[in-house]
């Protein structure tokens, strides 16, 4: 049977990454980038889209599986009749090349192990010409080329378009596995040792996550998310992808599948604020200069998301030839959600250089004036539609969290005037905008008949992102308007307390299966089908309720989300609690972004950096 979704483990080098299913195959790799196309595709199809499982002959899912604590080098072990064997995977740290290492070793008795390789160049479409040369296996097909090797060497053939091993090996013997990537006309790259590999990798992992300053409840779980993020970052530029994978299902079956593989603005500030707190300074810098490259330029073309070295062309595209995972078409490739105007990147962005500054990160030259231009922009700009931070492909609307998020860049504007009285800029400009974003937010954006915000101006819909207002700032948390707010999103919006960012049903069939009020939703998303729970946005539901001083709430809340994480500690973007399977891309850097921080709020308030929350200012202008 096809996997779920939770069935697979992350393996990486900070350039790319591979998944790895319970039955030993990987079934999903993009080299030599994220972006790049798949190798390994059957992850959104079947055996022959691409696929290398190596597990003992005849076995079908394995007994247990771990990562080694603190690192991102999984083991994967099966007990069988004859005895029991481990595969070890890992993808060290890259000097030029990428390497994929699988070593196989004998645990007890003598276990037959089996290889079956199947490259697939170009997302599943392309079978490489595959030739013997000095012990190793080499596939080439147009730009691509890849060399497997085995120490010792094994029985290896050709057989049905793949590369196939057998052998034996008995308790304490180990059979290593390098598979190595490189461009087709260059000669290939310097041999990887993959018993030194793993040892070097075991090591730097560790060295890394023993950085974590947060030492509080659940530390391995919010140290395998810091894990995850990192596994996430592109190296050489500082961007960290939302998630490795393209085109896995918001619904089953639906059509809601979009490519995750590039960085968007939005998660900056959470991004940030979370390796600040927890102690990973080099991290967060590379990640605000990747910000600041990015955004670069004319501030009206900002886009909100960018390529891994900043790339802002991102065509969108299908793969006709993929069905989709469990049958989940279209497969996209590319999003043309970067062409979309959405004004709440401006605000992230500008909290986002406020929390670098506040957390003493170098400034960077010119940062201030890039500061000052994009409040130019928005100082007009935030009073547009636009298709608000969910990326609906319906019609534009006054989405409040996007006012919302101009009130934030307003804000956080005046505060870096006010504490640094030698810098150049008007600071009552922006306190007469950021007083009329508030007033405007709370007479068109509240529905005092329900004590609560709305999706949008003058609609009766909520959103999910609605729960920021008080982490933002916007206003205080014992606002009464903040606590309907809260408690009108859990009503309305959560299935057995998990939080769908808004309803997405056309038919009655939302979380509590009741008729859509106002308008036809699918005027603003555009889309037809459903999705699961997003599980950022229970996150932020916790973070809410401790902040409305729910703590106990917050806590039960917490613990159930944690409990949703697969057997390596790894989160979806989404979550289906009828189905109880993990649904979207995978794995979720917003999700596991959302876990640090509510961690760090329930659990660690020492630890909190950043710019100091805000108090609503406006509030009684608006009344």
């Amino acid at each position: 049977m096809h996997p779920s979704i939770e069935d697979y483990a992350l393996i990486g080098d900070h350039q790319t990454a591979a998944l790895v299913a319970r039955d030993g195959s990987v079934d999903w790799l993009c080299l030599p980038r994220f972006d790049s196309a798949a190798c390994f595709a059957k992850l959104l199809g079947d055996d022959d889209n691409g696929h290398w499982r190596l597990a003992p002959k005849g076995a079908d899912t394995c007994t247990r599986r771990a990562y080694r604590p603190d690192t991102l080098v999984l083991d994967t072990e099966w007990d069988t009749e004859d005895g029991s064997v481990r595969v070890t995977d890992l993808m060290p740290q890259r000097d030029r090349a990428p390497d994929v290492v699988r070593i196989v070793e004998g645990l007890k008795g003598r276990v037959t192990v089996r290889s079956t390789l199947r490259l697939r160049f170009d997302y599943g479409s392309v079978v490489p010409w595959v030739r013997r040369s000095d012990g190793h296996r080499v596939a080439v097909a147009g730009p691509d080329s890849v060399w497997l090797r085995s120490e010792p060497e094994v029985h290896t053939w050709g057989e049905d378009f793949g590369t196939h091993s057998e052998f034996t090996v008995a308790e304490g013997e180990k059979v290593a596995f390098v598979l190595t990537w490189h461009p087709s006309h260059e000669p290939r790259p310097d041999l990887v040792d993959p018993f030194e590999a793993l040892e070097h990798s075991v090591d730097d992992w560790r060295a890394w996550a023993a950085r974590c300053r947060y030492d509080g409840p659940h530390r391995d779980a919010v140290v395998r998310s810091l894990i995850t993020l990192k596994a996430l970052t592109y190296a050489p530029s500082g961007g960290i992808v939302a998630a490795p994978t393209t085109s896995l299902p918001e619904e089953i079956g639906g059509v809601r599948n979009w490519d995750y593989r590039y960085c968007w603005l939005r998660d900056s500030t959470l991004t940030l604020g979370a390796l600040l707190a927890c102690g990973y300074q080099e991290e967060a810098e590379a990640w605000r200069n990747w910000l600041l490259r990015a955004v670069a330029g004319d501030p009206a073309d900002l886009q909100i998301m960018y390529g891994l070295a900043g790339e802002r062309r991102i065509p969108e595209y299908e793969l006709a030839w993929l069905p989709g995972f469990h049958g989940s078409a279209p497969v996209r490739i590319g999003n043309d959600a970067v062409r979309q105007l959405q004004l709440d990147v401006y605000g992230e962005v500008i909290d986002s250089l406020t929390l670098a500054q506040h957390a003493g990160l170098p400034a960077e030259p010119d940062m201030w004036r890039l500061h000052q231009a994009l409040m130019e922009f928005l100082h007009t700009a935030w009073r547009k539609p636009d298709e608000g931070l969910w990326e609906v492909r319906g019609p534009r609307r006054h989405f409040v969290h996007s006012k919302v998020m101009a009130w934030v860049a307003a804000d956080r504007t005046v505060r870096t005037l006010e504490e640094n009285p030698g810098l150049d800029g008007d600071a009552d400009k922006w306190r007469a905008m950021r007083d009329e974003v508030h007033r405007e937010v709370c007479e068109r954006g509240f529905d005092p008949e329900r004590n609560t915000f709305t999706q949008s101006y003058g609609s009766r819909e909520l959103d999910a992102a609605l729960l920021l207002i008080p982490r933002l700032g916007f206003l205080p948390p014992d606002d009464p308007r903040v606590v309907g707010t809260v408690d009108a999103v859990r009503s309305e919006l959560a299935r057995d307390g998990f939080v769908h960012r808004y309803d997405a049903s056309l038919d009655g069939s939302g979380p509590h299966g009741s008729e859509p009020s106002g308008s036809d939703l699918k005027d603003v998303d555009g889309l037809p089908g459903g999705e699961g729970s997003f599980l950022v946005c229970s996150f932020w539901l916790a973070d809410a309720l401790h902040l409305t001083g729910r703590t106990k709430e917050a806590h039960d809340l917490f613990e159930r989300l944690i409990a949703l994480r697969n057997d390596v500690g790894l989160l979806a973007e989404e979550y289906d609690p009828v189905a109880g399977h993990q649904l979207g891309n995978f794995p979720q850097a917003f999700s596991h972004i959302g876990l640090v921080g509510t961690a760090l709020a329930l659990f660690d308030d020492e630890g909190k950096t950043g710019v100091p929350e805000g108090d609503g200012t406006g509030a009684d202008e608006a009344g």
